[in-house]
């Protein structure tokens, strides 16, 4: 059966559009900026200055009316006002009462009625206004498209999509509001802006049925299109004939929204029964259509009087269709069917099919991104908008928790199975736990239990070097007195001079001390070399690089029945890389939550909502829901998988024999561990003894530059003394009140100035011997690559003229000495030496160089006097020193140990008439003894 078109394009025009509101001229500046002034600060108005105008402005377009602009622009200037009233809502209090603004009255005309109007002192009057012209200039805009083509009523139906959208968001936000005033209108009223959402809405599916029968869609597709057309058009004709409606618009609408409905109930059935035909029911066509036409017929005759004359036309048109295919299907029936009608009431409902739905303006006429008036933060706002932050900070805590929480106990449980450790073993991948493994590296970097043969080298030359320094030091006094004895036995009385045993008492005591010292220490290093021997096989194992190469392996079953090893080992593996992917998960999530809160800034939409708080911060926490549902699901994940992990660790465990393992690898854990604990005692040991033998040295050196120092003047008062002698003997008396018998001489530590004479010596003189002169420091060729130690301060002066030297500044004492009486000093006792004090770095325990008395004790000192201290390398006390101390003697400026690499060792190379430098003239290590004390070696 044919479909011959039911409606033609003149009836395509006929729709409704609605008209706009009318307003009368209102000032909003002034009473604005007072409220500014007054609250704020001028400041604060002269600011907002451009705010006020634009508002201004805003205002003055509107009331201009639709005429002097085209309908997009008005549209815009609608939106713009509404979200400024949004920002002046939240800020500016607009009321009778005395502390608002109470000087603002906005008056606004029904749509529908013009003689009818609304004014109310509040702001929710001049919106539901302004949302109502902007449906109103929407479907006027829809209206005027050129709908004879596709493109035209597409976008005629966009336009009444938007205007429903618009009347929608005025029934649901401001309607209600509005209605609440004193003075109010219909057409703003909840009611009739439902009653236009639906209007608008039908006739935007009337736009997608008449592009659906342009483009040839099937009967039934458009006939659902149709019916949903007719129901739209029902809603708002049941609106219309309710109060407060039924009273207030014309009868030209009341007929024309009856009559669309009616028109596109008939269309509906027409569609259907082309489908019903097709086929062969031929019976429920035969109803259907008649259901159209009666349709038709009533509301022909019940509607009021006023509508267009095409709305007529089609009606007739399309009710002529329907009785023709009425008749043939009758006919059809009658000779072919024979089928039994069906009564009308027994039809099921005809399918309907919305293709549109109102468009969403929230974003459209959001407020939130307004920057009119953002400086003014009311004091209520600043207070939500706290409240809302503890909210979010407490599900942000919350969560973190969680997460936390979830990481600490997947590492905990992890760490009690000993995994991934025993699959890394498995693979080869063995490793030191991290303070263990940097113990180990520490050791390895300072030369491992390999490199101590070479500081107990240094140990050995060090105590060398200080035994041939004693003894030459010693062989200087020794000469010296052998002279002495000689010139005394050879001249007699006449060689009135004291004894050089007289003299020397405190050197030869401090010698004897140093000695002493010496011969503790080699005590001590033999105890240490026995250590180093009797734990070098504990120690080598620190000597393995890398050091994982001491661990013991996890080897494989040798025998295995079932071979399921690889299997198990992969599932496990597998098992840990989607715990490892929880893991990752869970720190995302975090990474989400925290950004998420840092871009949750609902100041400008609290400062544009209108309605409850409490609704605002739900529907802003409901944000984070989706997160937390995440993180939820993530734990849940991980605790099913952690058990998963246990029975399958369980099962590796069986299989590989862990628990062997683990006690092997938890002994070599241990023996590395006491091996460290070893290699440190030891090596603090030796680093004590360097030490000690470095400052016994400086204090030797000293000694035996104040011998030498000695041995120079006893040789000066030698000549001087033979000169006389020799007079005497040949007669001559020299009348320069100078004699033998008034010539003091001075003891050691008391300067003396002798007379500036001719140091020639005469023929007679010849049989006597040359005086001493200072042997030259032994060399000392170390091993290379040895570590360098602290140097030492120059000390003990010698003398570039023939004088004796100067009394010494005093020095304070060091550790190991006691102290002496200087060197040229009468032999009266010396005061006792304060209390020894401690070095630091010995071990208190059993020191290895401990005597039963102190290598250094002062005649006539106290017998409980530095006893009893445990000192195995005592330092001994340098020289004292009173005032600055003059370069040091020639004799022992020459390197002390050629070939020496430390930078104490080898001194620079002596330039010619260079005072030189005596050996190891870098500062003590200790120049304040440290308040303790011990031996260097622990027991």
């Amino acid at each position: 059966m044919a479909a011959p078109s039911s409606m033609t394009a003149k009836t395509a025009n006929v729709m409704l559009t609605i008209p706009e509101k009318k307003t009368v001229s209102l000032d909003l500046y002034r009473p604005l900026r007072n409220y500014i002034v007054y609250n704020y600060s001028e400041r604060e108005a002269q600011n907002l200055e451009d705010d006020l105008q634009t508002l201004k402005q805003f205002r003055s377009d509107i009331e201009r009316g639709p005429n002097e602009s085209s309908l997009p622009a008005r549209r815009d200037l609608l939106q713009n006002y509404y979200k400024a009233l949004c920002a002046v809502e939240s800020r500016f209090p607009i009321s009778p009462d005395q502390d608002h603004i109470n000087s603002v009255t906005f008056t606004w005309y029904d749509a529908f009625k013009n003689k009818l109007k609304a004014a109310q002192q509040n702001i929710y009057l001049e919106k539901a206004a302004v949302l109502f012209n902007l449906g109103a200039v929407h479907s006027q805009m829809g209206l005027g498209f050129d709908r004879s083509s596709v493109e035209g009523r597409r976008q005629g139906s966009h336009s009444f999509i938007a205007a429903a959208g618009a009347f929608a968001f005025l029934r649901d936000n401001v309607a209600m509001k509005a209605s609440m005033g004193s003075s109010n209108t219909v057409d703003v009223s909840v009611e009739c802006a439902g009653m236009l959402e639906r209007l608008m809405l039908a006739q935007a599916q009337e736009c997608v049925f008449e592009n659906s029968i342009a483009k040839g869609n099937t009967p039934g597709v458009c006939a659902k299109i149709s019916r949903q057309v007719g129901l739209f058009y029902e809603e708002a004709l049941a609106a219309l004939n309710v109060a407060p409606l039924n009273q207030h618009f014309d009868k030209a609408w009341l007929a024309h929204v009856q009559l669309k409905a009616s028109l596109f109930y008939a269309e509906a059935c027409y569609r259907y029964s082309l489908e019903l035909h097709d086929k062969e029911e031929i019976a429920e066509e035969i109803a259907r259509l008649k259901s159209g036409v009666n349709a038709l017929s009533e509301a022909r005759k019940t509607s009021p009087r006023g509508a267009p004359q095409q709305l007529l036309d089609a009606i007739t048109k399309l009710e002529a269709s329907s009785n023709l295919n009425l008749e043939k299907a009758i006919k059809e029936n009658d000779r072919v069917y024979l089928m039994r009608v069906p009564p009308a009431s027994s039809l099921s409902p005809l399918a309907a099919f919305s293709l549109v739905k109102p468009m969403q303006m929230n974003d459209i006429l959001d407020a939130s991104k307004e920057k009119m008036f953002s400086s003014l933060v009311p004091d209520n706002s600043a207070k939500a908008l706290s409240r809302y932050t503890e909210m979010v900070d407490d599900v942000i805590r919350t969560q973190a928790e969680k997460l936390q929480q979830g990481s600490e106990l997947a590492r905990v449980r992890l760490r009690e199975m000993d995994l991934p450790d025993s699959i890394l073993a498995l693979e080869g991948n063995l490793s030191l736990p991290v303070a263990l493994k940097e113990d180990v590296e520490a050791v390895q970097i300072c030369g491992g239990p390999a490199g101590l043969d070479a500081e107990m080298q240094q140990l050995r030359d060090l105590k060398r070097v200080n035994q041939e320094l004693l003894v030459q030091t010693e062989e200087l006094l020794q000469k010296e007195a052998t002279e002495d004895t000689q010139f005394r036995t050879q001249f007699g009385t006449r060689w009135a001079r004291p004894q050089s045993s007289t003299l020397t008492k405190n050197l030869q005591d401090r010698l004897n001390r140093f000695a002493a010292n010496l011969k503790q220490a080699a005590e001590s290093d033999v105890r240490i070399e026995r250590s180093v021997r009797d734990h070098a096989a504990l120690m080598s194992i620190l000597d393995c690089r890398p050091i994982e190469s001491a661990l013991p392996t996890l080897a494989r079953p040798i025998l295995s029945l079932d071979a399921t090893e690889d299997a198990i080992v992969g599932a496990l593996k597998q098992s840990l890389r989607q715990l490892e992917t929880l893991g990752a998960q869970r720190a995302g999530l975090e990474d989400m939550l925290k950004d998420m809160k840092r871009k949750d800034d609902i100041l400008p939409k609290l400062m544009a909502f209108t309605g409850s708080q409490e609704d605002l911060f739900r529907k802003e926490i409901a944000k984070y829901d989706h997160l937390c549902e995440e993180i939820s699901q993530n734990l849940e994940a991980q605790e099913q998988l952690l058990l998963q992990i246990q029975a399958q660790n369980d099962e590796f465990a069986s299989i590989f024999n862990l628990e062997d393992y683990k006690a092997s690898r938890e002994r070599i854990y241990k023996q590395i561990e006491v091996a460290i604990m070893k290699y440190q005692e030891i090596k603090e040991n030796i680093n004590e003894g360097l030490k000690f033998y470095v400052t016994l040295q400086e204090a030797i050196t000293n000694v035996k530059q104040q011998c030498s120092d000695f041995v120079m003047t006893r040789n000066m008062q030698c000549r001087e003394m033979m000169e006389e002698v020799q007079r005497q003997i040949s007669g001559l008396s020299f009348q320069d009140n100078k004699s033998s018998s008034g010539y003091t001489y001075p003891s050691v530590g008391h300067a003396h100035q002798p007379p500036r004479s001719n140091p020639q010596m005469s023929t007679e003189t010849g049989h006597i011997p040359n005086p001493s002169r200072p042997h030259q420091a032994p060399t000392y060729q170390p091993p290379p690559q040895q570590p360098t130690m602290s140097g030492y301060s120059q000390t003990s002066p010698p003398y570039s003229s023939p004088q004796p030297p100067a009394p010494p500044p005093q020095q304070p004492t060091m550790s190991g000495y006691s102290q002496t009486s200087p060197p040229y000093s009468s032999p009266q006792p010396p005061a006792p030496p304060p209390q020894q004090p401690t070095m630091s770095g010995y071990s208190q325990t059993s020191p290895p160089y401990s005597s039963p008395q102190p290598p250094y004790h002062f005649p006539g000192q106290g017998q409980g006097q530095g006893q009893g201290q445990g000192q195995p390398y005592s330092h001994p006390q340098p020289y004292p020193q009173h005032q600055q101390q003059p370069p040091p003697s020639h004799e022992y400026g020459q390197p002390a140990y050629p070939g020496w690499r430390g930078p104490y060792y080898n001194a620079p190379p002596q330039q010619p008439g260079a005072m030189p430098q005596p050996p190891y003239t870098a500062p003590s290590p200790y120049p304040h003894p440290p308040p303790h004390q011990s031996g260097y070696y622990r027991q």
